[in-house]
């Protein structure tokens, strides 16, 4: 049976950002699991370890007031994990009760708990529901005027959790066989006279230093790749700012066997020498030239 050695509950009040703090913690790495009734935890936790899914990752949880006997409910799950998991924390998230009614009144939904009563009815009842699990939160977090980034901040730091790097995935392509359709920037290198033309060149690659000296003498050539580094050394910051993980940059030719994959190794390479986590994919470079 596979170990859990860690599990992390969230709660809190209706529209604080339950679902958004579970996609935080799911982005790092953990199992994440939405509108989970907290008198089935135990349960749950023994299935997943069952089925080895876990292993030496974390599991997380949101749950919510729904179910009359949640206090209760929700006390006895946190102590029946904490003796099989050494590691259980309660994430708390709150927010003012003018915070949340707009929130509901922008979404144009009821509260869960005020089904024929008024919006701050169901919160007074929830704010009542509540008081012990927050109570027993380890973290608490009021979201009230939080930006998601912010929420995102504030939860790693609560946890101790570091806020990885942007992975950055350099791809070089052929246009012939098609655009990477997963590609968030796309770079045209086709301006750059073709090595392949070059009967010397030919049987050479972008990552043979041939094809890189072959390109390097070219000055529009260096000139595009300082315009195109520093687009992604700015865009880099915006994503680690706003909390996304994961940027594919793609560089394409025509065959993306020589000059896509020469400038795809060269912007990897000034990249990865500034620090950033930086992976490199030549598609197409095994192909047949054209």
């Amino acid at each position: 049976m596979a170990r859990i050695d860690r599990c992390l509950l969230i709660t809190g009040m209706s529209n604080a950002g339950k679902s958004s703090a579970l996609r935080v913690v799911e982005d790092a790495g953990w199992f994440a699991m939405d509108n989970v009734p907290s008198c089935i935890f135990a349960e749950i936790m023994e299935a997943l370890s069952r089925s080895g899914l876990v292993f030496g990752t974390g599991v997380a949880a949101a749950t919510d007031a729904r179910g009359g006997s949640f206090p209760v409910d929700f006390e006895r799950a946190v102590e029946s994990l904490e003796e099989i998991i050494a590691d259980v924390r309660v994430v708390f998230l709150d927010a003012s009760d003018q915070c949340i009614v707009n929130r509901y009144g922008s979404a144009r939904r009821r509260h869960p708990l005020g089904r024929d009563s008024t919006i701050l009815a169901g919160i007074a009842l929830e704010r009542v529901l509540m008081e012990r699990a927050r109570t027993r939160a380890d973290i608490v977090i009021d979201t009230s005027l939080m930006s998601p980034d912010g929420l995102r901040r504030s939860l790693l730091s609560g946890l101790g959790m570091s806020d990885d790097p942007v992975t950055v995935i350099i791809s070089s392509f052929g246009f012939k066989n098609g655009i990477p359709i997963d590609s968030d920037y796309m770079f045209d290198v086709r301006f750059l006279p073709n090595p392949n033309y070059v009967p010397e060149l030919r049987e050479f690659s972008g990552k043979n230093v041939q094809i890189q000296d072959y390109l390097r003498l070219i000055p529009e050539k260096q000139s595009f790749v300082e315009m195109v580094d520093s687009l992604l050394e700015f865009v880099i910051t915006q994503y680690k700012n706003t909390g996304k993980k994961h940027l594919h940059a793609a560089v394409g030719c025509t065959g993306g066997r020589h000059r896509s994959v020469a400038v795809a190794e060269e912007l990897a390479i000034r990249l990865s020498e500034r620090g950033h986590r930086v992976v490199t994919n030549h598609r197409d470079i095994d192909r047949e030239a054209v």
